[in-house]
């Protein structure tokens, strides 16, 4: 798709201090301890836990009537189970055994004073023999001390209501005994209990929700996490979005669009729109080097969201090792567990990427699916969109990769994801003769794909200056058309004309108008002198804006189009998008797709337009 200029404020960016991850850890032998000290404790949390890794951390507490001078910190993990990044204490190790000392800083506790030092980790496993300057992590002067107690049995609910639901558990074991249990709503804990139960009130009817539990000793060490179980309340809105086998329903959502726009996952939810949805596109990672890359690492998974802007109502933590939009997307999925969710890479801004990943095509396969698979957010992702705009064709920049790199690429993704993962790419609408479709080999690349998102907009626009005026997505030609072959329906009839199943397509729908400025006539065709004034960027607009300061003129060739004063633009309505979804439906294509999220109105205007057409 012709991307939209990337703008990206940077104002909270001095919050990527905070980004993991730290600096590598050093696998040295620990130190001796130092003398030990009955009037100190160290107690273990483990704060986040994603499956093939966790955060953690411990707090050393002095319990005495002296300042403590310093502290060192003595565990074992189980094979399988090490620490990969810490903060606030040098850690090393010497095979299973961990040590943690002080840092210049944060080694002298006042009586009564206490630090926390925190760490990354990959495995599952649980510490044991923990000591303490030498002596017991719970105070006493016999080293290992107690161990921390065991995982509670996964919740149970039952009583759920609009507003509420009951949890119990299994009680947790330990060799010293159990003093109480944290009660977590998703990443927030919410309670503290002495018994296996816990009545949540105050939540929001129709709204999923995930608990767990940890236990504490008397020692007030934390074991690990219980199981989670996943409640949804009743009442409230529509339920999850449509189910396996219905059209293809996919909107693109930027990662950019957190800042200026101030768009966000939860408002796919507040406006109406998760619920009809069947996939979404997450744009863009970057491709950079012959290889898939992070695209906005602060917008993708370090940006912390408060609990009134999160999907799920609860708030993100400084240090949980992925929060942003990928977390969001987690929290969507929970809530809507039919959308499927994949990965783009490339777009109009990066697609210049792509020339140097088209020369080896396995390690960009591998790089890409490496980065997509990544444990710390495999089970968002469902699989990858490949978003090259112009193979062997120009655009931004011009390819000269040669007509087959296409479906070398493609062919590379597809067997490092397999079968399983969904792979996709979105492709030229140029259906002019010798345009860009006939300059790469796509009906040879459909067979890797599971569909093609074929962008049947941008046709036209202000990069015009001069004109003509012009709809920017029309459906069909028209008599004055300024380019032959530029159309929606010329390039779905020449796409299944090279040989791509109708049932691999997808019709594309702008969210946005394109338009000029300094026009005279209504009808398409006019002269101009340049673009019309934007909010982001001149020559486009949000259809959420165009509705109500430039209304609908006409239309043509199923497209609508506005003159307002001077200005003239062009941009589908609920209307003529839903005469696209019965051409959609005539021509037995897989779907349709849109750029992007942000354009619609807050009640998901052209959304519910796109799943009433498609019904």
């Amino acid at each position: 798709m012709r991307t939209r200029t990337r703008l990206r404020t940077r104002a909270a960016a001095t919050l990527t201090a905070l980004a993991l991850p730290l600096a590598a850890l050093v696998g040295l032998a620990g130190a001796s301890p130092a003398a030990a000290a009955a009037s100190a404790t160290a107690t273990y949390t483990k704060t986040q836990d994603w499956g093939s890794g966790f955060g953690a951390q411990w707090t050393v507490k002095n319990t005495g009537t002296t300042a403590l001078n310093s502290w060192t910190v003595e565990w074992d993990y189980p094979s399988g189970t090490s620490v990969t990044s810490s903060w606030d204490a040098d850690v090393t190790h010497d095979a299973n055994h961990w040590t943690a000392k002080n840092k210049a800083y944060n080694g002298t506790l006042a009586p009564g004073a206490s630090v926390t030092f925190g760490f990354n980790g990959a495995g599952s496993g649980s510490p044991s023999g923990c000591k303490l300057n030498g002596g017991s992590c719970d105070g006493g002067t016999t080293p290992p001390g107690d161990s921390p107690p065991s995982a509670p049995g996964t919740p149970r609910a039952s009583g759920v209501t609009n507003t509420s639901v009951s949890l119990a558990w299994t009680a947790a074991t330990d060799d010293k005994g159990v003093k109480n249990y944290d009660v977590y709503r998703g990443s927030s804990k919410i309670a503290t209990v002495t018994g296996t139960t816990y009545a949540d009130t105050g939540l929001t009817a129709g709204t999923t929700y995930t608990y767990s539990v940890t236990a504490r000793d008397t020692a007030d060490q934390t074991g690990p996490a219980s199981g989670s179980v996943t409640v949804t309340t009743t009442g409230g809105g529509p339920g999850p979005g449509p189910g396996p086998g219905s059209a293809v329903k996919l909107g693109y959502f930027t990662d950019w669009g957190v800042y200026q726009r101030n768009y966000h996952v939860k408002n796919i939810v507040t406006s109406g729109s998760a619920a009809k949805l069947t996939h979404i596109n997450y744009a863009f990672g970057n491709v950079t080097g012959g290889q898939c890359a992070i695209g906005d690492a602060y917008a993708d998974y370090q940006k912390t969201y408060d609990a009134s802007s999160s999907v799920d109502g609860t708030a993100d933590t400084w240090d949980q090792p992925v929060a942003g939009n990928i977390n969001q997307l987690r929290e969507l999925k929970k809530k809507y567990p039919n959308i499927k969710v994949l990965w783009s890479f490339g777009g109009w801004t990066w697609s210049g990427g792509f020339g140097a990943a088209a020369a080896n095509p396995t390690a960009f396969a591998n790089s890409c699916y490496n980065l997509v698979e990544d444990p710390r957010w495999a089970d968002v992702f469902d699989g990858i969109d490949i978003d090259w705009e112009y193979p062997n064709a120009c655009g931004l920049s011009c390819d000269t990769s040669g007509p087959a790199a296409l479906k070398n690429l493609l062919a590379a993704v597809r067997a490092k994801f397999g079968p399983s993962n969904l792979v996709t790419a979105a492709v030229t609408a140029d259906g002019s003769a010798g345009g860009k479709m006939d300059q790469a080999d796509y009906a040879g690349a459909a067979s890797y794909v599971d569909w093609y998102n074929v962008m049947t907009y941008d046709f036209f626009g202000a990069w015009d200056a001069k004109g003509p005026t012009a709809p920017h997505s029309p459906l069909t030609s028209y008599n004055g058309i300024p380019i032959a072959g530029f159309d929606t329906d010329s390039a779905i009839q020449k796409y299944r004309g090279k040989g791509v199943p109708a049932s691999k397509l997808n019709l594309g729908i702008g969210f946005y108008g394109r338009g000029w400025t300094g026009v005279t006539q209504d009808a398409p065709g006019g002269t101009a002198t340049g673009p019309a004034p934007g909010t982001y960027e001149q020559g486009i607009e949000d259809y959420k804006i165009l509705k109500n300061t430039c209304p609908v003129t006409g239309t043509i060739a199923g497209t609508a189009y506005a003159h307002c004063g001077s200005n003239w633009w062009s941009y589908d309505t609920p209307s003529t998008i839903a005469g696209k979804m019965a051409y959609v439906k005539s021509q037995g294509l897989k779907g349709a797709f849109f750029w992007e999220f942000s354009g619609d109105t807050s009640g998901g205007e052209l959304m519910t337009a796109i799943d009433s057409g498609l019904r």
